[in-house]
């Protein structure tokens, strides 16, 4: 049997609905997701979501300088229902004048265990981050809402999920994927398409309950809302709070990554035990979770049975016990606790920076100290601020300049470490792994160990040649600059 298809159209007498463009636009200032003049890829399916989505920003090009390209995925996987999809949203656009790219991708499972809808999820992320870099798009807007949310907090509830999966979906990724509607509920939605008269179209496979998250939606929310009818605002709600508290976690975890945990360039990593003993059992957790991690190929959490698994050897105090996971081999030593790469794996962490066995380079103020993996001289010194801005204007494009009055000694020029984070200039005090920044600079995995980082106690001051950390420019107040030269080496 075909399968079925449904343009829902405006019912007559719907109530007016102008809250929503509020809504969209209070959460992208409040999240700062994007600004006048930037360049958005926007997914499309046609659903009700992403309809009213395009339709809102479609309203802020003129007023927001906004450029707009339309997206649109085609698995064919429902016959004549999927290529309906993309007429109607190729009309849509064509109506609106609207830049449309079709994309029909082949659809090849990369894990085993992966669904079929996480394989399409994954082969239409990947595609819209690739067109993004191709066309120049700031970031990329998907229509996920409030209902969306509700239903990831009950799902990753149902399967056990720690403070991350209970976190649900963010605003905006590290990615630059933003969800301007996740604090409007579906109805909301709806009842702004009924208004303006809009239509769109309805998945049919949204219908089935062959799927956990449609028998979420269908089944058990229903219920919910029954009993509490603000449960999808308040589950919405849950989902920004817990997030904050994973942000701020995520950041002393980081830290705790950055002064217990050492690397050397073949990828082992150790422990010190004592230390880790003294931790709070839920730090333990997070710090053997962010060191498993960076042996991932995929860069994916382990479950908390691997967690704990690693847990109970860090806490032994037997010498020489060991346990062999997948992509990783733990064996206690003495006073530590050793993490090595299993033999013949492809694995995330890079710490190879040219150096040997010297995992950092002092850097007393003022001194040059030689950097080989890029073939560079980095030298330091303290200025007053007119002293340093004289010098700034010299033609020196390898010149930085930071409030030294925000950081404390001593400094060091070290290659990357797992966990590192900072906040990238430009990005208003967002933190951002530095992984994920390597990866949309485009800088292979072999490379990254050869880039060097001046750091300070307080954590990386500049990504040399890339980016500097936003906490530590200068601002109106400064008053002493530390003065950061950087040249190749004849």
């Amino acid at each position: 049997m075909a399968a079925e298809t449904t343009i829902m159209r405006p019912s007559s007498g719907a109530a007016a609905c102008p809250a929503l463009l509020a809504y969209l636009i209070r959460t992208v200032r409040q999240q700062q997701l994007f600004v006048p003049g930037q360049h958005l890829l926007v997914a499309v399916s046609g659903g009700p979501d992403s309809v009213a989505l395009l339709s809102l920003l479609h309203r802020l090009v003129r007023s927001w300088r906004l450029t707009l390209t339309v997206v649109h995925c085609n698995y064919g996987l429902r016959g004549a229902e999927s290529d309906g999809d993309e007429s109607f949203v190729s009309i849509f656009c064509r109506e609106r004048q609207l830049s449309l790219v079709i994309h029909r991708p082949t659809l090849v499972k990369r894990r085993q265990r992966s669904s079929l809808q996480a394989t399409a999820r994954d082969a239409r992320y990947d595609f819209m981050k690739q067109l993004a870099h191709e066309v120049g798009a700031d970031c990329i807007a998907v229509g996920h809402t409030a209902n969306d949310q509700a239903e990831t907090l009950l799902m990753w509830m149902l399967r056990g999920a720690g403070m991350a999966g209970l976190a649900g979906m963010s605003y905006a990724r590290e990615d630059r994927i933003i969800r301007p509607l996740l604090a409007a509920t579906r109805e909301e939605v709806v009842a702004y398409l009924d208004h303006e008269g809009l239509t769109y179209r309805r998945d049919s496979s949204n219908e089935k309950p062959l799927y956990h998250r449609n028998r979420i939606r269908k089944e058990l929310l229903p219920v919910i809302t029954r009993l509490a009818p603000a449960a999808v605002r308040v589950l919405q709600r849950q989902a920004d709070l817990l997030r904050e508290d994973e942000y701020f976690l995520e950041g002393v975890t980081s830290d705790l990554v950055r002064t217990l945990v050492s690397h050397d360039s073949r990828g082992v990593q150790r422990v010190d035990r004592q230390a880790f003993i003294e931790l709070p059992v839920a730090l333990q957790r997070r710090l053997v979770r962010a060191i498993l991690q960076t042996y991932d190929q995929e860069g994916r959490a382990s479950s908390l049975r691997v967690v704990e698994s690693v847990r109970r050897v860090l806490l032994k105090g037997r010498s020489g016990v060991r346990l062999s996971l997948k992509q990783v081999l733990v064996i206690t030593d003495q006073g530590s606790v050793r993490f090595s790469p299993t033999k013949g794996k492809d694995h995330k962490h890079e710490t190879d920076s040219g150096q040997g066995k010297r995992e950092a380079l002092p850097l007393p103020v003022p001194s040059t100290v030689y950097w080989s993996g890029t073939n560079q001289q980095i030298h330091v010194q303290l200025m007053t601020r007119h002293a340093a801005e004289e010098m700034g204007r010299a033609p020196f494009q390898g010149l930085v300049l930071f409030d030294a009055d925000r950081f404390s000694e001593p400094l060091s020029v070290r290659a990357w470490q797992a966990g590192d984070r900072f906040s990238p200039y430009g990005m208003k005090g967002k933190s951002k792994k530095l992984q994920d920044f390597f990866t949309d600079r485009k800088v292979a995995r072999h490379e990254r160990g050869k880039v060097p980082l001046l750091v300070a106690p307080e954590g990386i001051l500049w990504v040399v040649g890339m980016r500097q950390d936003e906490r530590f420019v200068v601002r109106g107040g400064t008053a002493r600059c530390l003065v950061v030269s950087v040249c190749d080496r004849a």
